[in-house]
C-alpha cells in the first residue's frame, strides 16, 4: 500500500545501449530477464517511450535537464568527433553548470540524492556532485568502463574491488549498502542508477557464457550466421570496412551480461523489500540509446525495429520503459502514449511533490497522468510533436540528420542530402516503406514544424567537408 504519510523513495535506472527488445517481456527469446519482467507485471510498461538522442551522453543531458539535447548543446556522445561528406557539428562536452539538474532540484525540495555508475556529461568540474548528488559512486567522464567490467576498474571515483570482481555485482551493492544505511526519518531518497552495461566491452561472467553457449545449441542458433555485411561506413575513420548488422540475438556473451544485470535488479528488489520500503519507492528502468547491432561485434538485434545505437531510425531511439509507482500504476499495464527521455525531469518533481523550477525551461511534460491510466499526458505536449536533432556521424553508420514523431507519423531528415523520409509507424514499425510520395502535404507541414523547432532551440548543423573524398 502506498504510504501517503511519507515522502516517496524515488529509484531512477538508466542502462546504456539496451535495446527495445533486451528485455522477455519485450519479445526477446534468447535473453533471459525474470526479474525485470515482474516489475513490468507489477508496474506499467510503455510501448513507445523515447532516448532524446541515438547515443548516450545527449539522452543523459536531457534527463537531468529536462531539455532536449539540442537546446542544452550536447548532441554527441562527448568525446565524439567524426567527419564524411560533412563535418560535424560542433557541441557543448559537459552538462553546463547553469543548468538546474533533477538531483539539485530534489535535493532542494528535501531528498537526499545518490548517483551510482556511468556519468558521461564531463570532466570533474562537472561531475555529479558538482550537479546536485550527496554521493558520487563511479560517476566519472568516462563513457565504458576503460579497463574492463571486471576489476581492478581504474575508476578515479570508486576504489578497485577484489581481482575479478564483476562491476554490475558491484555497483549494485553499492547500491543496496546505501539504501539500507540511509535514515528515513530524516529525508527520502532519489537514487539515480546509471550502469555501464550493456555497452561495450561486452564481457560477463564466465559460468553465465557457457549457459548462453548452450541455450544458442540448444535452439539451433549456433548453426545460422546472425550477421549480415552491408555497405561501407560513411565516415572517414572506417570508410573502407562495411557495416555488419545483426539479425538475430543469439551472442551468448551479451546475454550472460543481461542475465547478470536481471539478477543484480532482484537483489535490488529484495533490499527495497527486506527494508520495508517496497511499497514506498517508485522505480524506474530504462535505456539511453538503442542497442549496439552494426558495430563493436554487433552483439545485440533490435528488430523488428530498424537499425540501433547510432541511427535516425526506430532502433536507435525507441526504448524499453517500465515505471512501478506503488498504489498509482495498474499492475501490468501497457501504455501507448509517445513520451522522451525529457519527461521524466517534470514527471519526477511532481511525483516528489515539488514545483518546477521557475528559471529552468523545461521541453519535456508530466507523464503522471498516464501512471494513473489516462490514455495522454495531463498537460498537452507542445504541438503535439517530440524531435530529435543529431548533427553527427554515429560510430554504427548513421549519417547526420533530425527527425520528428507526431501521432503514428514519423519524419526523418538526412543532412548529407536533404532526403526526407515518412513512415506510419502503427502500419510499420519496421520502417520498410517510404510514404512521403503519397503524403506530400503531410510531409510538408511536419518538416516545416521540424525547422521551426529547430530554430527554437538553436540548433546546430553540420558543414561541408572540402576534403571528402567518396
Amino acid at each position: 500500500m502506498y504510504m501517503k504519510d511519507k515522502k516517496l523513495n524515488i529509484i531512477f535506472i538508466l542502462m546504456d545501449d539496451m535495446g527495445y527488445k533486451d528485455l522477455t517481456c519485450y519479445g526477446s527469446s534468447f535473453y533471459e530477464t525474470p526479474n525485470l519482467d515482474r516489475l513490468a507485471r507489477e508496474g506499467m510498461m510503455f510501448t513507445d517511450a523515447y532516448a532524446a538522442c541515438p547515443v548516450c551522453s545527449p539522452t543523459r543531458a536531457s534527463i537531468m535537464s529536462g531539455k532536449y539535447p539540442a537546446r542544452v548543446g550536447v548532441t554527441d556522445f562527448i568525446g565524439g568527433n567524426n567527419r564524411g561528406k560533412l563535418i560535424d557539428a560542433p557541441y557543448t562536452k559537459e552538462l553546463p553548470l547553469c543548468e538546474k539538474s533533477l538531483a539539485s532540484a530534489l535535493k532542494e525540495g528535501g531528498y537526499t540524492t545518490w548517483h551510482i555508475g556511468k556519468w558521461h556529461l564531463g570532466q570533474s568540474d562537472f561531475f555529479p556532485d558538482k550537479h546536485g548528488f550527496d554521493v558520487n559512486v563511479a560517476g566519472c567522464d568516462w563513457g565504458m568502463p576503460q579497463k574492463g567490467y571486471f576489476s581492478p576498474y581504474g575508476l578515479p571515483t570508486m576504489s578497485d574491488g577484489p581481482d575479478g570482481e564483476y562491476l554490475t555485482d558491484r555497483l549494485t551493492d553499492e547500491a543496496i549498502r546505501l539504501i539500507k544505511n540511509h535514515n528515513y526519518g530524516n529525508s527520502p531518497f532519489f537514487l539515480n542508477f546509471w550502469h555501464y552495461a550493456v555497452h561495450t566491452p561486452i564481457q560477463a561472467p564466465k559460468n553465465l557464457i557457457e549457459k548462453y553457449e548452450q541455450k544458442a545449441k540448444n535452439m539451433g542458433l549456433d548453426q545460422i550466421n546472425p550477421i549480415i555485411e552491408g555497405e561501407f561506413f560513411p565516415y572517414e575513420r572506417m570508410k573502407h570496412e562495411r557495416i555488419k548488422r545483426r539479425v538475430i540475438q543469439s551472442d551468448p556473451v551479451y546475454a550472460a551480461m543481461v542475465e547478470n544485470l536481471d539478477t543484480n535488479f532482484g537483489r535490488l528488489f529484495d533490499a527495497l523489500d527486506e527494508c520495508g520500503i517496497a511499497d514506498n519507492t517508485a522505480l524506474f528502468f530504462t535505456s539511453d540509446n538503442g542497442g549496439e547491432s552494426s558495430v563493436g561485434g554487433s552483439p545485440t538485434s533490435n528488430l523488428p525495429l530498424a537499425e540501433g545505437k547510432g541511427w535516425m531510425y526506430e532502433g536507435g531511439v525507441r526504448e524499453p520503459l517500465l515505471v512501478k509507482w506503488p498504489g498509482v500504476t495498474k499492475p501490468g499495464s501497457v501504455c501507448g502514449a509517445p513520451m522522451t527521455s525529457p519527461d521524466f525531469y517534470p514527471t519526477i518533481l511532481e511525483m516528489a511533490g515539488l514545483p518546477l523550477i521557475p528559471a529552468q525551461h523545461v521541453d519535456g511534460i508530466s507523464l503522471t497522468n498516464l501512471f494513473k491510466g489516462a490514455d495522454a499526458p495531463d498537460k498537452n505536449r507542445k504541438d503535439g510533436a517530440i524531435y530529435w536533432h543529431y548533427p553527427h556521424y554515429g560510430h554504427q553508420g548513421g549519417t547526420p540528420g533530425c527527425s520528428m514523431r507526431m501521432g503514428d507519423y514519423k519524419l526523418i531528415e538526412f543532412f548529407e542530402d536533404g532526403r526526407l523520409e515518412l513512415y506510419n509507424l502503427i502500419n510499420d514499425i519496421r520502417e520498410d516503406y517510404n510514404i512521403i510520395n503519397e503524403n506530400r502535404e503531410l510531409a510538408e507541414r511536419m518538416h516545416g514544424m521540424l525547422k521551426k523547432w529547430q530554430v527554437e532551440v538553436q540548433a546546430k548543423f553540420p558543414e561541408p567537408n572540402p576534403d571528402y573524398e567518396p
